[in-house]
């Protein structure tokens, strides 16, 4: 797949549209697409470094909402290409823009976003974003500058 239109994406993550996907409209069902956009959040929590395999004892991530712009219907067979990135950081909660681009109509399909808040686990409430933190996703958003 050409992946030169997803430049300025630090996270980038192909997959093929399975047949499993798709709904009785013969479509992906618009739920499906919420689980490609989880594909490519967790793989930037992964470069993050933010563990999110087991259950978290600290501050971890919790999504608080999500949303889906479906401009074209996604079909089996297909290639896509799920992005993410971090426009912008507020005090205790980050924003991840997404895109899933289609091989076959060699385009965006949908855009998305999804507000992520740093939670404490432990105390079960919201905190601050760690510098640390931060400072790894600024670190991340700069590779592709």
């Amino acid at each position: 797949m050409d992946l030169s239109p997803l430049v300025g994406w630090p996270v980038i993550v192909e997959q093929r549209v399975v047949w499993g996907d798709m709904d009785s409209y013969g479509h992906v069902n618009n739920t499906v697409y919420f689980r490609y956009f989880e594909n490519a959040r967790l793989e930037y929590f992964r470069r993050l470094g933010w563990p999110v395999a087991q259950r978290p004892t600290g501050v971890g991530p919790i999504l608080a909402s999500t949303h889906a712009r479906f401009k074209k219907p996604l079909t089996w067979p297909d290639t896509i290409a799920i992005t993410a990135r971090v426009p912008t950081i507020d005090a205790d909660r980050f924003t991840l823009e997404h895109v899933i681009y289609s091989e076959q109509w060699a385009g965006v399909a949908t855009e998305g976003t999804g507000i992520i808040v740093t939670f404490d686990y432990t105390a079960n409430k919201k905190v601050p974003v760690p510098d640390e933190l931060r400072m790894q996703i600024e670190k991340i958003e700069r590779r592709v500058k």
